[in-house]
């Protein structure tokens, strides 16, 4: 018997239909579309309007059309990781909610909380229990409700993030393709950059709390921009040299969508031209946990079986790291 990799079987996103454009925005707070495209690339970022609505809606729509594309019962699905900053609460696990929503009955479920990178910390941890041959079918999703986090009076954040979701299916394969290598890393030192002040046990909500306006991303840009510039280049170099892989050999870059300037800079550092790396931020912005699957959505049809794929990450925390992936099939056409 063979090594047992966990493979990337199947791949949905969902986004809901409010666009919420940058001519919208000069509405909000002073700024213009010349100004948020040259700093982020981006143009417009989806929202999810609708009492009642959290990260579960927008994840539970993505794994119920990954269940059927892939015809897989629900019933079959053995782990849900769900990889959120924003969950519809503190508890239950925003992952528990998606599970019933879409009737995983026999799935155990859980969340996992990295900021943007949480996607790949998820993906990681769930191919532990393919490889292990615990389990044969893992779903990891990736959602965000980040306009429930967003002050729409601050420029320096209300321009960046959307919402949005993606849910990858993973299975085991013996055939050499799927999850060859990760690479993830923390630095503490950096959640004084990029946190919310409030909300939690340290600093529990409070009239006090809400009226100095808390409960929305705290992000201080530049200290963020470098290091997430540095990290991103560095760990995609590392990954890429760890696997002897030349940049002719790497056929996708799927980077997390933070901005446009970051990306460029990690491509240039694998030596990639801008034709490899997948780009969907002027769409969607900053979905935190659901750009990476969404890449991966869009560009489906593309991904031929044993493509070399490289995905990096950076959030706050400090976290980032990269995933090297062997594609596991060639799209339906």
């Amino acid at each position: 018997m063979g090594k047992i990799n966990a493979a990337i079987t199947g791949i949905q996103g969902y986004v809901p239909e409010y666009i919420l454009t940058n001519k919208e925005l000069e509405t909000y707070v002073e700024t213009n579309d010349e100004w948020i495209t040259s700093r982020t690339g981006i143009k417009e970022r989806r929202i999810l309007k609708g009492e009642g609505k959290g990260s579960s809606e927008l994840g539970a729509k993505a794994v119920q059309k990954l269940l059927e594309k892939t015809n897989t019962s629900a019933e079959e699905i053995d782990l849900i990781i769900c990889a959120t900053a924003t969950p519809d609460m503190v508890f239950p696990a925003t992952a528990c909610i998606i599970a019933n929503k879409v009737g995983a009955q026999n799935a155990f479920a859980y969340d996992l909380m990295a900021a943007c990178s949480g996607f790949l910390f998820s993906l990681s941890t769930a191919s532990k229990f393919i490889e292990t041959g615990t389990y044969k079918k893992v779903i990891v999703v990736g959602a965000d409700k980040m306009s429930s986090i967003v002050d729409y009076s601050d420029r320096a954040t209300c321009i960046i993030f959307g919402d949005g979701a993606g849910a990858v299916l993973l299975e085991p394969t013996e055939d050499g393709l799927g999850i060859q290598d990760a690479i993830l890393r923390t630095d503490g030192s950096g959640g004084e950059f990029l946190h919310m002040k409030a909300g939690g046990s340290a600093k529990p909500a409070s009239h006090a709390t809400v009226d100095a306006r808390e409960h929305f991303v705290f992000q201080d840009g530049q200290p963020v921009f470098k290091a997430a510039v540095k990290s991103m280049a560095d760990v995609s170099e590392e990954i890429m040299q760890r696997n002897n892989l030349a940049a002719d050999d790497v056929a996708w870059l799927v980077p997390h969508q933070a901005n446009k300037r970051i990306i460029d800079a990690t491509a240039r550092r694998m030596g990639v031209g801008n034709e490899k790396v997948m780009l969907n931020i002027e769409k969607y912005g900053n979905t935190t946990n659901g750009t990476i699957p969404l890449c991966l959505w869009e560009w489906e049809n593309q991904l031929k079986k044993g493509d070399n794929i490289i995905l990096a990450a950076f959030g706050g925390g400090f976290t980032w790291g990269s995933i090297y992936i062997k594609w596991a099939y060639d799209s339906k056409k």
